[in-house]
């Protein structure tokens, strides 16, 4: 065998050989191709995720638009106004453009014409403020007789008020439309609030208002709040004499009507519960609504027909009283009756009449032979009495509780100084023979007085007291007894009633001493009044008579019950 087929390479193992190149090539071919899908695969989720960035971009800038467009509309209706955020947040909020605000201001009236100019003045306005597109230019032209049209006299200031321009006539519509629909109490500048951020939650704050944070600066309250603070009518405002707002609603007693004359009706100090009693011996209360007036309780007493009941100034009780030596007490609270009387060392038959004085401690009965009779509400015992030289008709307490007035046969009216128990001062009632009724003003310092002729004489206390006798007002509506009368809460009305004779009752506007021309209603019949009494604010009017009805009516002038 030669060296050359010694040395010669065998086939095999070379076909080994380039089958393990092919082998490695392979699989280099393949891990470049993996390598090559990996990268494609990285280069679709960029693209994918660069057009999500894209959209969700083109989105927000779409929203911002949309919202700069609404809001040049409609106003910022998507400020940035949250709660309970970081001092970040809040500085953050604090650039926002103040000149946007959450609410604009109706100023298309002239509020230099408002109705109420005297009680509220505008302290300044707002600059840069858009003109409000519903503005008629035409209105400065035009001027309107409201005296002429009937229902336009209420727009009136004054009694010889007759043309006024378009501009004031749309300033007085809008205030008497905030005068018949009053807002509700948050929106009252005098509104206290409770600041809840507080860690001290008994804190209380009374800036009036709630405002967002970072907003407190930023006059919105002014805006949201007081946007009719030169509107709308304030309680002390003054009543406008010649006509009286009022409108009937249901009888206050329709749940339960009484089956004889109502001699008593009185509404409790949180205006919501009346009183009514009659001869039927049934003691009803009453929820007044204007509505439904859903029975509350009622009471009957046996042994008593109802001449008078009222209630103590403290509302805790309700003194009941007829033609009986003794009276009733009844407990609001404890729903409990307590006689009272017959009293020790009196002989008095009927102790039907009474007063009760403004502090709740006293109530004075009409006795016999010109005596007035002291009884305490705590020990319902006699403390003292007080002697007229004529007989005792009627009697008053004064507002501080501390003088008593009477009037009766002899014409002279008394004043008691319930201290000393002691006559102050006798003076007689102009042209008066016999007085049957008084009435003190709870503001002030007047007092009415009445007679069996139907004369009312409106006094000044301090003038009477000082020797002056000439009444300030005669009033000569009534032609029978003067048998009732009643001053409202602010003293501007005084309602006097006779029952003798039908429709016989008159509603006075104290202020100008005159008398209302629209009362009574000249298409309803009160039938024979007996009794009457306004709501602690003077919002409604209550009128028995010997119907058994007890008529309910709104003063529109006075906004609560």
């Amino acid at each position: 065998m030669s060296l050359i087929s010694q040395n010669a390479i065998p086939k095999e193992p070379a076909k080994k050989k380039k089958r393990v190149i092919t082998v490695v090539e392979e699989v280099r071919e393949e891990v470049e191709d993996g390598d090559e899908i990996d990268v494609d695969a990285k280069r679709n989720r960029k693209r994918k995720k660069g057009r999500k960035e894209n959209d969700e971009k083109l989105e927000i800038e779409q929203g911002e638009e949309m919202k700069k467009l609404e809001n040049a509309l409609f106003g910022s209706l998507y400020s940035p106004i949250e709660f309970g955020k970081d001092d970040e947040d809040e500085e953050a909020r604090g650039e926002v453009d103040n000149s946007s605000a959450l609410f604009f201001t109706d100023r298309s009236a002239n509020s230099m014409l408002s109705v109420y100019e005297e009680d509220v003045a505008i302290e300044g306005q707002e600059k840069n403020q858009r003109k409000p597109v519903w503005v008629d230019d035409e209105e400065e032209k035009t001027n309107i007789n409201i005296a002429k049209v009937n229902k336009l006299r209420k727009l009136r200031k004054a009694e010889d008020e007759t043309v006024i321009s378009g501009s004031a006539y749309v300033s007085r519509l809008r205030a008497q439309h905030a005068k018949m629909n009053p807002g509700t109490d948050w929106a009252k500048p005098d509104f206290n609030r409770r600041d809840y951020s507080s860690e001290d939650e008994d804190s209380d704050k009374e800036s009036g208002v709630t405002v967002a944070s970072g907003y407190e600066d930023s006059g919105y309250a002014d805006d949201i709040l007081r946007t009719n603070e030169d509107l709308v009518l304030n309680r002390g405002t003054k009543l406008l004499p010649g006509l009286i707002e009022y409108s009937r609603l249901v009888d206050a007693n329709m749940k339960d009507p009484s089956h004889g004359p109502i001699n008593s009706v009185q509404f409790h100090k949180n205006a919501q519960l009346l009183l009514v009693g009659g001869l039927d011996r049934k003691l009803n209360f009453f929820q007044v609504d204007g509505k439904k007036n859903e029975t509350i309780q009622s009471i009957f007493l046996e042994d008593c027909p109802i001449r008078k009941a009222a209630f103590l100034p403290d509302g805790s009780k309700a003194i009941i009283s007829g033609r009986r030596k003794f009276a009733y007490s009844f407990d609001l609270v404890k729903a409990s009756v307590d006689k009272i009387g017959p009293l020790t060392g009196r002989d008095e038959k009927s102790l039907e009449s009474f007063e009760v004085s403004p502090d709740s401690s006293t109530i004075a009965f009409i006795g016999n032979e010109g005596y007035i009779l002291l009884v305490s509400t705590k020990t319902k015992a006699l403390i003292g009495t007080l002697k007229m030289n004529g007989t005792v008709r009627s009697i008053a307490f004064s507002n501080d509780g501390q003088k008593l007035l009477s009037s009766g046969g002899d014409g002279q009216i008394y004043h008691w100084d319930l201290r000393t128990r002691k006559c102050l001062h006798k003076g007689a009632d102009e042209g008066c023979l016999n007085g049957t009724a008084l009435s003190v003003s709870p503001i002030g310092n007047s007092f009415a007085a009445g007679s069996d002729s139907g004369i009312v004489n409106i006094y000044n206390e301090d003038e009477f007291l000082g020797g002056k006798r000439k009444p300030l007002k005669v009033i000569e509506n009534l032609t029978t007894k003067v048998d009732f009368m009643k001053f409202n809460s602010d003293a501007q009305i005084l309602a006097i009633s006779s029952r003798m004779k039908k429709n016989s009752m008159k509603l006075i506007h104290v202020p100008s001493l005159s008398v209302f021309s629209n009362w009574p209603p000249p298409n309803q019949i009160l039938h024979y009044p007996t009794c009457m009494d306004f709501s602690p604010h003077g919002g409604f009017m209550a009128m028995g008579n010997a119907a058994g009805k007890v008529l309910l009516y709104k003063l529109h002038h006075y906004h609560q019950a």
